[in-house]
């Protein structure tokens, strides 16, 4: 399910397409990457920097995301619990990339996934979901209207409800696997799907945003870049 896009600006991209989870369909970008990209992701022509949103953790706690995660290197991701192929590939990306990094660096780098789908994902459901791939993942979660809100400041559309995902017969927790998705579990039945941005957000030291991976990204692409966000030595 491909939603048309709010167009985004210089400031990022010419325009984010997103990914219904039940239809198993990529994100799309604008051919607007710099040219002499040092990044080995897509590279905005011109680098936008940290949103400013307030939502609460998977605890209850407000959490301010530009004062928590700025001046780190923060690797952003807007999903779901209950996403079949994307979310949990794109959480296991990253845990794969950052167990190759120096531990410094690795506890010094900040992952936020911030949930499209609020109703559902309440904080122990967020929680449960993350810590099959890293405890110290932060999850994010608030209204359907400040998840809304968020996801605008960061630069793209919000999410959309959509069809039930397909499930195995009589498993109404499991489905068939996109090839290439990463080894997860749900905890409960799918249900609808939301459709959403397959992308993650790449802040560096000095909260500028000069990189972003499409789903699918390699996990070593990810870990080459780290030493570079952390710097703030953006090219």
């Amino acid at each position: 399910m491909k939603v048309l896009p709010v167009p985004l600006g210089a400031a990022l991209l010419g325009a984010v397409l997103l990914t219904g989870c039940s239809a198993g369909v990529t994100a799309e970008q604008a051919p607007t990457v710099a040219s002499g990209a040092s990044f080995h992701g897509t590279e905005p022509v011109s680098p936008g920097t940290r949103p400013s949103f307030v939502l609460e953790d998977t605890e209850g706690r407000p959490y301010d995301f530009a004062v928590e995660t700025g001046g780190r290197p923060t690797l952003l991701y807007f999903g779901y619990a209950n996403c079949p192929d994307e979310c949990p590939t794109a959480m296991a990306d990253i845990a794969a990339a950052l167990r190759t990094t120096p531990a410094a660096l690795r506890e010094d780098t900040v992952v936020v996934l911030v949930t499209t789908d609020p109703d559902r994902d309440t904080g122990p459901v967020l929680r449960r979901f993350l810590d099959q791939f890293s405890t110290d993942f932060v999850g994010l979660r608030g209204t359907q209207a400040q998840v809304d809100a968020a996801q605008t400041a960061t630069g793209v559309s919000p999410a959309q409800k959509g069809e039930d995902v397909p499930t195995l017969p009589g498993r109404p927790d499991q489905h068939e696997h996109a090839p290439g998705t990463a080894a997860h579990q749900h905890f409960g039945p799918l249900g609808y799907g939301v459709g959403h941005a397959d992308v993650i957000f790449a802040f560096d030291s000095d909260d500028r945003l000069p990189v972003l991976y499409d789903g699918g990204v390699r996990p070593s692409d990810i870990a080459a870049d780290l030493p570079l966000l952390a710097s703030g030595e953006t090219p």
